[in-house]
């Protein structure tokens, strides 16, 4: 095979030359999990004859690309919130943070992360199996957020989702609200004994409402999987019941301020109480004054980001790290209406 004169070699041309992928060329810089003997000496062959030694390879050889990525399900002002502690927490270090929104097909996403040119991951996949991220963990570093898995080969960030909720459910009781109903996520999000953030909350909210004898007015309404706009149809659901309620608990601002659209739209805004969760900077909005619970979205960030550096480093023991939870109560409580 020819090479222009004059021409960088790339990543294409060894590839090319060897008869593989780009990825597998990558994992092959990278000394990375499942490359075949044949495979590796084809591409190190290659890589010899071609001559192919751009710098973030040459860093890959050494063992770092100064590339760190932040995978997301989807964009939103919590998450970037998580990006922005990120960001902070590694300046002034080599390190160029890389964002992947996944929109829900989190394995693919991750696994072909791992299989590029990057240093390590942080990843908010609520719904990945605990045993895989331990295979992948053992291949990169890796620091979940929002999962409360005890592991030992990755790292997690995470909120206190049972307090947070419970400071929620007893500002409401304080008010005097009884029938309080919780909007939340699909099923596949808040599965029983799954620990994912939204499972936690929507437990906490059953027992808070066992607790003070409510039992029989406990509702729950939820988003359809096809689109994150559809708490809309979710607060319709709980507004025609023969008699709704008078507390909206919704998962997160984003959902919370769908809730409040729909109230304020059925001329209901002021008459029922809406709360939200995450703290966003929308809720503090004069217009908005939605009451929230702040799980410290930069910090969080933050801390995902340094444990990464650490694991990076050579640190090998895994580190739990939770989030304190404090309500902010603002305008969107009010006490019972009559």
């Amino acid at each position: 095979m020819s090479i222009t004169r004059g021409r960088a070699v790339t990543i294409s041309d060894v590839a090319r030359a060897a008869g593989v992928s780009r990825a597998a060329v990558s994992k092959v810089i990278r000394n990375a999990y499942g490359v075949s003997p044949g495979m590796r000496e084809r591409v190190e062959a290659a890589i010899g004859d071609l001559g192919y030694r751009p710098s973030i390879a040459a860093r890959a050889l050494r063992g770092s690309s100064y590339r760190l990525v932040l995978e997301i399900p989807y964009v939103s002002v919590f998450m970037t919130q998580i990006v922005e502690g990120a960001r902070r927490a590694i300046a002034g270090t080599p390190y160029q943070l890389v964002l992947a929104p996944a929109e829900g097909i989190e394995y693919g996403t991750i696994d072909s992360l791992a299989d590029g040119i990057v240093d390590g991951i942080i990843a908010v996949a609520p719904l990945v199996d605990p045993a895989w991220l331990e295979e992948l963990a053992g291949r990169v570093p890796v620091v979940m957020l929002g999962r409360h898995d005890r592991t030992e080969r990755y790292d997690t960030v995470v909120g206190d989702d049972h307090h947070g909720t419970r400071l929620l459910m007893e500002h409401l009781f304080t008010l005097g609200h009884r029938r309080i109903a919780h909007v939340t996520e699909p099923e596949t999000v808040t599965r029983p004994g799954s620990g994912t953030p939204h499972a936690n909350r929507l437990e906490i909210y059953r027992a808070c409402m066992a607790e003070a004898g409510l039992t029989d007015l406990v509702q729950v309404a939820r988003r359809r999987e096809t689109s994150r706009d559809e708490a809309r149809e979710a607060t319709d659901r709980l507004l025609a019941l023969p008699e709704p309620p008078t507390a909206i608990v919704a998962g997160h601002d984003d959902i919370a301020l769908e809730v409040l659209a729909r109230i304020t739209g059925a001329g209901r805004h002021g008459r029922i109480a809406v709360t939200g969760y995450d703290n966003t900077h929308v809720a503090a909005h004069p217009l908005i004054d939605l009451t929230s619970v702040d799980q410290q979205g930069v910090e969080m960030g933050a801390q995902a980001a340094t444990m990464l550096l650490e694991r990076i480093a050579g640190r090998a023991e895994a580190r739990h790290w939770m989030a304190t939870t404090t309500l902010h109560a603002r305008g969107s409580t009010t006490g019972v209406t009559v």
